[in-house]
């Protein structure tokens, strides 16, 4: 899986309110946010499907590789996924 990430220099010239406009946008904004932060142990399923429709996927799985989030789902994938993503670009 590749894709065209944005440079935390690209980012650090976008203002904050610029950066983080996409939020406004995301699905799970809409959606129960339980859902994207499972107990350990819990299913990813229900905030995975929600991710698998959203126009600003991207923009959220870019916020936590940038921001090393370290819980939930960000832009379909959970935190192991981010971190093998993030090995694999490496």
């Amino acid at each position: 899986m590749t894709a065209d990430y944005r440079t935390d220099e690209s980012l650090a010239l976008m203002g904050e309110d610029e950066g983080l406009q996409w939020q406004s946008q995301a699905l799970c904004a809409q959606t129960d946010p339980e859902a994207f932060f499972p107990e350990k142990g819990g299913s990813t399923r229900e905030a995975k499907r929600v991710c698998l429709s959203c126009d600003v996927r991207v923009d959220c799985l870019e916020y936590a590789l940038l921001n090393d989030e370290r819980f939930g789902i960000w832009g379909g994938l959970s935190e192991r996924e981010r971190r093998r993503l993030k090995k694999q670009a490496g």
